[in-house]
């Protein structure tokens, strides 16, 4: 395997590491901001249902632009708005006068990144040219740490 496609399958990998912090870290803190925003359960329950609505929309609308735009610039968008979205979660809350808004904006922000990997990463290691492309699709912890530590 040529030293390029390994680190595009490296990219890959982390970015469905980065699809699945986008997933699964706002309801991680559920508990800090019912205590801290003072956010009903209700309004909790919101935030996974506007993540998966954004996820969902972005995934059917990037069938029309990505061609339009190309992979690469679609892919390092979805890493910057999930950057951007992740990082505001932490700023935004305590900026407006009404948290959960804040809130709400981060996680659609980050929703539309890990719509587009969810979209973008998988046919992009299928297109690359592997032995074994099951194996390759397959996320192994050993390998990626194996090849974060060659690369580094």
């Amino acid at each position: 395997m040529k030293n390029k496609y390994k680190k595009t399958l490296l990219a890959c990998y982390l970015g469905f590491i980065t699809q699945a912090i986008s997933a699964n870290f706002a309801p991680l803190l559920f508990i800090t901001f019912y205590k801290t925003y003072n956010i009903s359960f209700g309004e909790l329950a919101l935030i996974p249902t506007c993540f998966y609505v954004t996820q969902i929309l972005i995934d059917f609308a990037c069938t029309k632009f990505v061609d339009k735009i190309g992979y690469r610039i679609s892919i390092i968008l979805s890493e910057i708005t999930s950057a951007i979205g992740l990082i505001g979660l932490a700023f935004l809350p305590n900026i407006l006068p009404y948290p959960f808004i804040g809130i709400i904006i981060c996680t659609i922000v980050y929703a539309v990144g890990s719509g587009l990997i969810e979209v973008l990463c998988s046919p992009i290691v299928e297109s690359c040219p592997f032995e074994n492309k099951e194996g390759m699709m397959s996320l192994y912890t050993r390998f990626i740490v194996g090849e974060l530590w060659e690369l580094y």
